[in-house]
């Protein structure tokens, strides 16, 4: 272990800001094509709409959040442990991905190969 990886495994956190909910929303999860799927959306409460009888209620609306993990209040990030592998199952049972040993492209070959790369 280098230094750089000794001060990282110590000190490593994620951001509060990153975590928090959004003002007027809440995280939801809509099924996708099989169970194990859980697709995520935010549904974003509206305010009223001022009319000449009152207010109008409006529906929340759903949008789909690429936040990922990092806003649902109940799971607790870990930036060490990196994010569960959720999709590793679904990808291996549709038989049409080949785990490769390592890089096999010209350029990931050259990255692997470049000595000015090995600190990183």
């Amino acid at each position: 272990m280098n230094a750089t990886d000794k001060f990282i495994n110590t000190s490593a956190q994620i951001d509060e800001g990153a975590t928090k909910s959004f003002a007027n929303s809440r995280k939801v999860y809509i099924q996708g094509s099989r169970p194990d799927i859980q697709v995520p959306f935010r549904e974003i409460s509206l305010s009223d709409t001022p009319s000449a009888f009152g207010a109008e209620k409006n529906p929340p609306v759903m949008v789909y959040d690429t936040s990922g993990p990092y806003t649902d209040p109940k799971i607790n990030i870990d930036i060490r442990s990196g994010l569960p592998a959720l999709r590793a199952k679904w990808i291996a049972e549709r038989g049409d991905t080949e785990q490769l040993a390592g890089p096999t492209s010209s350029y990931g070959l050259d990255r692997l190969h470049d000595s000015a790369l090995d600190n990183m």
